[in-house]
Protein backbone atom coordinates (compact mmCIF):
# COMPACT_ATOMS: atom_id res chain seq x y z
CA UNK A 1 0.00 0.00 0.00
CA UNK A 2 2.78 2.17 0.75
CA UNK A 3 4.73 1.52 -2.09
CA UNK A 4 1.25 2.68 -4.29
CA UNK A 5 1.09 5.74 -2.75
CA UNK A 6 5.24 6.26 -3.49
CA UNK A 7 5.67 7.73 -6.43
CA UNK A 8 8.04 6.24 -8.87
CA UNK A 9 10.53 8.41 -9.05
CA UNK A 10 11.01 12.17 -6.80
CA UNK A 11 13.31 14.13 -6.27
CA UNK A 12 15.32 15.29 -2.90
CA UNK A 13 17.82 18.20 -2.11
CA UNK A 14 21.16 17.17 -1.86
CA UNK A 15 23.58 17.30 0.98
CA UNK A 16 26.51 19.74 0.13
CA UNK A 17 28.81 17.67 -2.93
CA UNK A 18 32.28 17.34 -2.42
CA UNK A 19 34.20 20.14 -4.75
CA UNK A 20 35.95 17.50 -7.00
CA UNK A 21 32.65 15.48 -7.58
CA UNK A 22 30.87 19.08 -8.58
CA UNK A 23 33.30 19.92 -10.88
CA UNK A 24 33.43 16.31 -12.63
CA UNK A 25 29.69 16.89 -13.03
CA UNK A 26 30.30 20.63 -15.03
CA UNK A 27 32.86 18.67 -16.62
CA UNK A 28 31.33 15.74 -17.96
CA UNK A 29 27.98 18.07 -18.90
CA UNK A 30 30.86 20.63 -21.45
CA UNK A 31 31.78 16.91 -22.57
CA UNK A 32 28.66 15.79 -23.27
CA UNK A 33 27.63 19.30 -25.06
CA UNK A 34 30.82 18.91 -27.22
CA UNK A 35 29.41 15.11 -28.36
CA UNK A 36 25.81 16.43 -29.36
CA UNK A 37 27.38 19.52 -31.18
CA UNK A 38 29.45 16.83 -33.12
CA UNK A 39 26.78 14.47 -34.00
CA UNK A 40 24.69 17.51 -35.27
CA UNK A 41 27.70 18.56 -37.39
CA UNK A 42 27.67 15.13 -38.58
CA UNK A 43 24.18 15.08 -39.76
CA UNK A 44 25.17 18.11 -41.69
CA UNK A 45 27.82 16.64 -43.57
CA UNK A 46 30.35 18.88 -41.63
CA UNK A 47 34.37 17.43 -39.70
CA UNK A 48 33.29 18.08 -36.38
CA UNK A 49 36.95 18.50 -35.76
CA UNK A 50 36.87 21.07 -38.57
CA UNK A 51 34.10 22.57 -37.18
CA UNK A 52 35.51 23.07 -33.10
CA UNK A 53 38.50 24.38 -34.78
CA UNK A 54 36.61 27.22 -36.48
CA UNK A 55 34.55 28.26 -33.14
CA UNK A 56 38.07 28.23 -31.89
CA UNK A 57 40.10 30.30 -34.48
CA UNK A 58 37.44 32.28 -35.39
CA UNK A 59 37.09 33.64 -31.64
CA UNK A 60 41.04 33.51 -30.50
CA UNK A 61 42.72 32.80 -33.90
CA UNK A 62 43.86 37.02 -34.44
CA UNK A 63 44.04 39.63 -32.95
CA UNK A 64 41.09 40.80 -34.35
CA UNK A 65 38.79 38.09 -33.02
CA UNK A 66 39.94 38.11 -30.07
CA UNK A 67 39.28 41.98 -29.99
CA UNK A 68 35.76 41.04 -31.32
CA UNK A 69 35.53 38.32 -28.58
CA UNK A 70 36.11 40.46 -25.46
CA UNK A 71 33.82 43.45 -26.82
CA UNK A 72 31.07 40.62 -26.29
CA UNK A 73 31.77 39.75 -23.02
CA UNK A 74 32.24 42.73 -21.64
CA UNK A 75 28.73 43.70 -21.72
CA UNK A 76 27.96 40.11 -20.20
CA UNK A 77 30.35 40.16 -17.62
CA UNK A 78 28.92 43.68 -16.57
CA UNK A 79 24.85 43.02 -16.78
CA UNK A 80 25.56 39.15 -14.72
CA UNK A 81 27.63 41.73 -11.90
CA UNK A 82 24.08 44.11 -11.96
CA UNK A 83 21.84 41.37 -11.53
CA UNK A 84 23.62 38.97 -8.74
CA UNK A 85 22.91 41.12 -5.73
CA UNK A 86 18.96 40.66 -6.95
CA UNK A 87 18.93 37.20 -6.83
CA UNK A 88 20.87 36.66 -3.92
CA UNK A 89 18.20 38.35 -2.48
CA UNK A 90 15.72 36.55 -4.34
CA UNK A 91 14.18 39.55 -6.42
CA UNK A 92 14.16 38.49 -9.70
CA UNK A 93 15.40 41.19 -12.07
CA UNK A 94 14.30 39.90 -15.26
CA UNK A 95 14.21 43.76 -16.62
CA UNK A 96 18.42 44.34 -16.90
CA UNK A 97 17.73 44.96 -20.59
CA UNK A 98 15.26 47.72 -20.25
CA UNK A 99 18.03 48.99 -17.81
CA UNK A 100 20.91 48.50 -20.36
CA UNK A 101 18.67 50.65 -22.42
CA UNK A 102 17.73 53.17 -20.54
CA UNK A 103 21.18 53.83 -19.75
CA UNK A 104 22.03 54.06 -22.98
CA UNK A 105 19.09 56.58 -23.88
CA UNK A 106 20.74 58.68 -21.15
CA UNK A 107 24.18 58.74 -22.20
CA UNK A 108 23.14 59.25 -25.65
CA UNK A 109 21.29 62.72 -24.88
CA UNK A 110 24.58 64.05 -23.92
CA UNK A 111 26.42 62.71 -26.40
CA UNK A 112 24.30 64.23 -29.35
CA UNK A 113 23.60 67.39 -27.81
CA UNK A 114 25.84 68.15 -25.01
CA UNK A 115 29.73 67.21 -27.54
CA UNK A 116 30.25 70.45 -28.19
CA UNK A 117 29.54 72.27 -24.67
CA UNK A 118 32.37 69.82 -22.67
CA UNK A 119 35.36 68.41 -22.96
CA UNK A 120 35.99 65.26 -23.68
CA UNK A 121 36.64 63.94 -20.48
CA UNK A 122 34.13 64.93 -18.66
CA UNK A 123 31.76 64.67 -21.22
CA UNK A 124 32.22 60.72 -20.74
CA UNK A 125 32.02 61.21 -16.87
CA UNK A 126 28.55 62.98 -17.59
CA UNK A 127 27.42 60.18 -19.88
CA UNK A 128 28.54 57.44 -17.43
CA UNK A 129 26.99 59.25 -14.41
CA UNK A 130 23.54 59.68 -16.48
CA UNK A 131 23.62 56.26 -17.32
CA UNK A 132 24.16 54.78 -14.08
CA UNK A 133 20.89 57.12 -12.54
CA UNK A 134 18.63 56.40 -15.48
CA UNK A 135 19.29 52.93 -15.35
CA UNK A 136 19.07 52.94 -11.11
CA UNK A 137 15.63 54.63 -11.52
CA UNK A 138 14.22 52.41 -14.20
CA UNK A 139 15.02 49.39 -11.64
CA UNK A 140 13.85 51.37 -8.79
CA UNK A 141 10.34 51.59 -10.34
CA UNK A 142 9.76 47.70 -10.19
CA UNK A 143 11.44 48.02 -6.58
CA UNK A 144 8.85 50.32 -5.50
CA UNK A 145 5.85 48.54 -6.36
CA UNK A 146 7.26 45.06 -4.77
CA UNK A 147 7.95 46.81 -1.55
CA UNK A 148 5.10 49.02 -1.32
CA UNK A 149 2.18 45.79 -2.46
CA UNK A 150 4.17 42.62 -3.14
CA UNK A 151 4.01 42.80 -6.40
CA UNK A 152 5.69 39.98 -9.10
CA UNK A 153 9.20 41.68 -10.00
CA UNK A 154 9.59 38.83 -12.45
CA UNK A 155 6.60 40.46 -14.65
CA UNK A 156 6.82 44.16 -13.56
CA UNK A 157 10.47 43.55 -14.79
CA UNK A 158 10.13 42.25 -18.00
CA UNK A 159 7.42 44.25 -18.94
CA UNK A 160 9.52 47.36 -18.33
CA UNK A 161 12.28 46.16 -21.15
CA UNK A 162 9.56 46.39 -23.83
CA UNK A 163 8.45 50.24 -22.44
CA UNK A 164 12.26 51.34 -23.05
CA UNK A 165 12.63 50.04 -26.09
CA UNK A 166 9.38 51.68 -27.63
CA UNK A 167 11.01 55.14 -26.20
CA UNK A 168 14.37 54.36 -28.39
CA UNK A 169 12.04 53.06 -31.19
CA UNK A 170 9.93 57.12 -31.21
CA UNK A 171 13.26 58.71 -30.31
CA UNK A 172 14.98 56.90 -33.54
CA UNK A 173 12.01 58.16 -35.49
CA UNK A 174 11.18 60.80 -33.61
CA UNK A 175 13.10 63.79 -31.98
CA UNK A 176 16.60 62.15 -32.56
CA UNK A 177 16.29 60.86 -36.15
CA UNK A 178 19.37 61.85 -38.08
CA UNK A 179 18.68 61.78 -42.03
CA UNK A 180 14.52 62.49 -42.05
CA UNK A 181 12.83 59.05 -43.22
CA UNK A 182 16.28 56.93 -42.28
CA UNK A 183 14.93 55.80 -38.56
CA UNK A 184 18.53 56.30 -37.82
CA UNK A 185 19.98 58.48 -34.78
CA UNK A 186 23.35 59.79 -35.80
CA UNK A 187 26.59 58.93 -34.80
CA UNK A 188 28.39 59.85 -31.79
CA UNK A 189 31.15 62.71 -31.74
CA UNK A 190 34.68 61.42 -31.37
CA UNK A 191 34.49 63.27 -28.02
CA UNK A 192 31.66 61.08 -26.82
CA UNK A 193 33.07 57.92 -27.76
CA UNK A 194 34.80 55.66 -24.87
CA UNK A 195 38.79 55.47 -25.46
CA UNK A 196 40.52 52.53 -26.68
CA UNK A 197 42.76 50.66 -24.53
CA UNK A 198 45.07 47.45 -26.15
CA UNK A 199 42.43 47.66 -28.90
CA UNK A 200 39.36 47.23 -27.25
CA UNK A 201 37.29 50.22 -26.03
CA UNK A 202 38.07 50.76 -22.33
CA UNK A 203 34.50 49.07 -21.59
CA UNK A 204 36.72 45.83 -19.97
CA UNK A 205 38.59 48.00 -17.36
CA UNK A 206 35.21 49.22 -15.97
CA UNK A 207 33.46 46.25 -16.44
CA UNK A 208 37.03 44.42 -14.27
CA UNK A 209 37.03 47.50 -11.66
CA UNK A 210 33.13 46.36 -10.74
CA UNK A 211 34.27 42.31 -10.61
CA UNK A 212 36.39 43.38 -7.95
CA UNK A 213 33.98 46.03 -6.23
CA UNK A 214 30.76 43.64 -6.46
CA UNK A 215 33.18 41.52 -4.70
CA UNK A 216 33.56 43.43 -1.71
CA UNK A 217 30.05 44.47 -1.44
CA UNK A 218 28.61 40.85 -1.66
CA UNK A 219 30.99 39.27 0.50
CA UNK A 220 32.57 42.24 2.99
CA UNK A 221 30.02 44.83 3.84
CA UNK A 222 26.82 44.67 5.52
CA UNK A 223 24.44 46.06 2.69
CA UNK A 224 26.10 42.32 1.26
CA UNK A 225 25.01 40.67 4.52
CA UNK A 226 21.31 42.06 4.21
CA UNK A 227 21.03 41.04 0.96
CA UNK A 228 22.24 37.36 1.81
CA UNK A 229 19.77 37.33 4.41
CA UNK A 230 16.82 38.55 3.03
CA UNK A 231 17.65 36.38 0.29
CA UNK A 232 17.50 32.85 2.98
CA UNK A 233 14.41 34.55 4.91
CA UNK A 234 12.29 37.22 4.72
CA UNK A 235 11.12 36.81 8.15
CA UNK A 236 14.60 36.26 9.66
CA UNK A 237 15.22 39.62 8.05
CA UNK A 238 12.47 41.13 9.67
CA UNK A 239 13.10 39.42 12.77
CA UNK A 240 16.61 41.17 12.73
CA UNK A 241 14.71 44.15 11.97
CA UNK A 242 15.93 45.07 8.68
CA UNK A 243 13.85 47.35 6.53
CA UNK A 244 13.10 44.80 3.64
CA UNK A 245 11.50 46.97 1.54
CA UNK A 246 14.07 49.72 1.47
CA UNK A 247 16.95 47.49 0.82
CA UNK A 248 14.92 45.95 -1.69
CA UNK A 249 14.91 49.15 -3.34
CA UNK A 250 18.61 50.18 -2.76
CA UNK A 251 19.67 46.79 -4.28
CA UNK A 252 17.39 46.99 -7.28
CA UNK A 253 18.60 51.00 -7.63
CA UNK A 254 22.53 49.69 -7.81
CA UNK A 255 21.18 46.85 -10.05
CA UNK A 256 19.93 48.91 -12.66
CA UNK A 257 22.38 51.33 -11.94
CA UNK A 258 25.11 49.11 -13.18
CA UNK A 259 23.05 47.59 -16.14
CA UNK A 260 22.18 51.22 -16.84
CA UNK A 261 26.42 52.46 -16.69
CA UNK A 262 26.67 48.65 -19.34
CA UNK A 263 24.22 50.88 -21.58
CA UNK A 264 26.47 53.32 -21.39
CA UNK A 265 29.56 51.10 -22.35
CA UNK A 266 27.69 49.54 -25.13
CA UNK A 267 26.31 52.87 -26.70
CA UNK A 268 29.54 55.10 -26.59
CA UNK A 269 32.68 52.05 -26.79
CA UNK A 270 30.99 49.83 -29.00
CA UNK A 271 28.04 51.20 -31.33
CA UNK A 272 28.74 54.61 -31.00
CA UNK A 273 25.15 55.17 -31.44
CA UNK A 274 21.63 54.52 -29.76
CA UNK A 275 19.47 52.06 -31.55
CA UNK A 276 16.38 49.84 -30.38
CA UNK A 277 18.56 46.51 -30.29
CA UNK A 278 21.52 48.23 -27.58
CA UNK A 279 21.21 45.60 -25.17
CA UNK A 280 21.25 43.06 -27.96
CA UNK A 281 20.05 40.37 -25.50
CA UNK A 282 22.28 40.19 -23.11
CA UNK A 283 20.23 41.36 -20.24
CA UNK A 284 18.95 37.46 -20.67
CA UNK A 285 22.12 36.06 -21.52
CA UNK A 286 23.38 37.43 -18.66
CA UNK A 287 21.10 35.76 -16.20
CA UNK A 288 22.48 32.57 -17.22
CA UNK A 289 26.01 33.61 -16.96
CA UNK A 290 25.21 34.67 -13.24
CA UNK A 291 23.58 31.01 -12.52
CA UNK A 292 26.56 29.65 -13.82
CA UNK A 293 29.08 31.13 -11.43
CA UNK A 294 26.55 30.86 -8.75
CA UNK A 295 26.79 34.22 -8.30
CA UNK A 296 30.34 34.52 -8.29
CA UNK A 297 31.69 37.84 -9.56
CA UNK A 298 35.29 36.35 -10.39
CA UNK A 299 33.88 33.27 -11.84
CA UNK A 300 31.45 35.63 -14.22
CA UNK A 301 34.39 36.48 -15.81
CA UNK A 302 35.06 32.80 -17.36
CA UNK A 303 31.86 32.24 -18.28
CA UNK A 304 31.16 35.32 -19.89
CA UNK A 305 34.62 34.89 -21.55
CA UNK A 306 33.26 30.74 -22.95
CA UNK A 307 30.02 32.55 -23.92
CA UNK A 308 31.64 34.94 -25.53
CA UNK A 309 33.98 32.53 -27.57
CA UNK A 310 30.99 30.46 -28.71
CA UNK A 311 29.37 33.75 -29.93
CA UNK A 312 31.88 34.64 -31.98
CA UNK A 313 32.91 31.78 -33.06
CA UNK A 314 29.45 30.49 -34.15
CA UNK A 315 29.64 33.42 -36.65
CA UNK A 316 32.50 32.44 -38.14
CA UNK A 317 31.14 28.82 -38.76
CA UNK A 318 28.55 30.37 -40.41
CA UNK A 319 30.60 32.52 -43.51
CA UNK A 320 33.26 29.85 -43.53
CA UNK A 321 31.60 26.63 -43.41
CA UNK A 322 28.17 27.85 -44.61
CA UNK A 323 26.36 26.68 -41.69
CA UNK A 324 22.96 28.15 -41.38
CA UNK A 325 22.52 30.69 -38.77
CA UNK A 326 20.01 28.50 -37.04
CA UNK A 327 22.66 25.71 -36.49
CA UNK A 328 25.38 27.60 -34.93
CA UNK A 329 22.55 29.26 -32.58
CA UNK A 330 21.93 25.58 -31.78
CA UNK A 331 25.06 24.81 -30.99
CA UNK A 332 25.77 27.57 -28.47
CA UNK A 333 21.98 26.81 -27.11
CA UNK A 334 23.24 23.10 -26.38
CA UNK A 335 26.13 24.31 -24.65
CA UNK A 336 23.91 26.49 -23.00
CA UNK A 337 21.25 23.84 -21.94
CA UNK A 338 23.86 21.45 -21.00
CA UNK A 339 26.11 23.74 -18.43
CA UNK A 340 22.24 25.09 -17.07
CA UNK A 341 21.42 21.12 -16.63
CA UNK A 342 24.41 19.89 -14.67
CA UNK A 343 23.22 22.37 -12.11
CA UNK A 344 20.12 19.78 -11.83
CA UNK A 345 22.24 17.43 -10.71
CA UNK A 346 24.45 18.95 -8.58
CA UNK A 347 21.83 20.28 -6.26
CA UNK A 348 19.07 17.87 -6.56
CA UNK A 349 19.39 13.68 -6.58
CA UNK A 350 16.70 11.25 -8.71
CA UNK A 351 15.41 8.55 -5.85
CA UNK A 352 14.04 5.62 -7.36
CA UNK A 353 11.18 3.52 -5.40
CA UNK A 354 12.23 0.16 -5.53
CA UNK A 355 16.03 1.42 -4.62
CA UNK A 356 14.13 3.38 -1.59
CA UNK A 357 12.48 0.30 -0.67
CA UNK A 358 15.37 -2.12 -0.24
CA UNK A 359 17.51 0.55 1.56
CA UNK A 360 14.54 0.63 4.17
CA UNK A 361 14.75 -3.14 4.29
CA UNK A 362 18.05 -3.22 5.10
Amino acid sequence: MNEQKTPLIRLAKRDDMDPKRVWAIRGASFLVAILIGAIIFMVMGHNPFSAYGTIINGALGKKTAIRQTVKNAIPLLGTALAIAPCFKMRFWNIGAEGQITAGAVAASYFALFWADKLPAPVLLVVMAVAAAIAGGLWGLIPAFFKAKWNTNETLFTLMMNYIIIGVVKWLQGGPWEGRPGSQIIPQFEKSACLPKVFGVHCGWIIVLVLTVLMYIYMSKTKQGYEIAVIGESLNTARYAGMNVGRIIMRTMFISGGISGLVGFVVASGADNTLHAGVAAGVGFTAITVAWLAQLNPFAMIGISGLLAVLQKGATTLQTRMEVPASISEIITGIFLFCMLGCEFFINYQMIFRHKENKEAKA
